[in-house]
């Protein structure tokens, strides 16, 4: 059995999930298997993976569903996976070389069921940290600590233990393609802290069409799935006052998207909601401008989250 499922959700990423194949290929252990889940591309990609199965270079398996979003692609990957820990890679980022043969070593050094992983950094392709380092004072931390306490910015690279990820899955909303991945990870900061690693796992590249780049346009396309997200972060219960206010605000843009008439009986805390009104309004106004254009032109372009 090997330790870790390092998993890619792609969706038309043809064109570059060959960097993340190479990558695997210079892994200094091989530790390890591949899930590709391919979320209903129309490129050539499962014509790609099947070519790189028949090759036997990498451990690879391959699912193909019906376009679902990278939170449908997430559920469909904890359901298949066999390992002990996982890691996702996007679809246009890469795995350092010798990524896996940190994760394995560090892992049996510190191995423990009280921590659901462990977080490590992620940097660009010259060498630069995304965002701050992780905290050299702290071994363990939550995620929720790490951001909002101790002022880690910038994605980083969470490596899971599976048998956690695969309980609380992502709710799907019919017609919606998207749900904050951040919320079952914030779940386990109920229970668990991370281990804290100090080292680059994955060089990551933000493509144009990546969510990131689209985060309007995701508000505005999926208003459903925002308003669980939203919700839900409300409801933690180590999570500051800022922190339940800027979800509030969210919660009524995405509210006022989506024509919920009934917003203010299914949040958690109706006096802060209230109190979030007009900042609210301010953003879904702010949204409905940005994203006119946009939404106008649905379907030309790839409305697929990669982050």
């Amino acid at each position: 059995m090997k330790l870790l499922t390092v998993f890619t959700p792609s969706y038309n990423r043809a064109y570059c999930l060959h960097q993340l194949y190479e990558s695997m290929q210079r892994q200094t252990s091989k530790n390890f298997e591949w899930l590709i889940i391919d979320d209903g591309s129309t490129d050539n990609t499962e014509v790609l993976v099947n070519d790189w199965i028949k090759e036997d270079l990498v451990p690879i398996r391959y699912f193909k569903q019906q376009n679902q979003g990278m939170h449908g692609a997430h559920n469909t990957a904890y359901e298949h996976m066999e390992t002990e820990l996982n890691v996702c890679i996007d679809s246009d980022d890469y795995l350092t070389d010798n990524a896996v043969e940190i994760i394995e070593s560090f892992w049996e050094e510190h191995r423990n069921d009280k921590y659901c992983g462990f977080i490590a950094l992620d940097c660009y392709k010259n060498g630069q940290i995304i965002g701050t380092e992780l905290p050299k004072h702290l071994k363990s931390s939550t995620l929720y600590d790490l951001y909002y306490k101790h002022g880690v910015a910038g994605d980083k690279k969470l490596v899971y233990r599976t048998s956690l990820m695969r309980e609380n899955p992502y709710p799907l909303f019919e017609g919606e393609k998207y749900v904050g991945l951040n919320w079952k990870y914030l779940l386990l900061d109920k229970s668990y802290e991370l281990l804290i690693l100090h080292e680059i796992l994955c060089v990551v590249e933000y493509m144009p069409d990546g969510s990131t780049r689209n985060m309007l346009t995701q508000y505005r396309r999926n208003p459903k799935g925002f308003a669980f997200y939203r919700v839900e972060l409300m409801k933690l219960p180590f999570s500051s006052l800022a922190f339940r206010y800027r979800q509030a605000i969210h919660y009524i843009s995405s509210s006022l998207i989506s024509k919920n008439k009934n917003w203010l009986k299914e949040v958690p805390n109706k006096g802060l909601s209230i109190l979030a009104i007009p900042l609210g309004l301010l953003l879904y106004f702010y949204i409905s401008f940005k994203t006119r254009g946009i939404i106008s032109q649905k379907g030309k372009i790839n409305e697929y989250p990669m982050a």
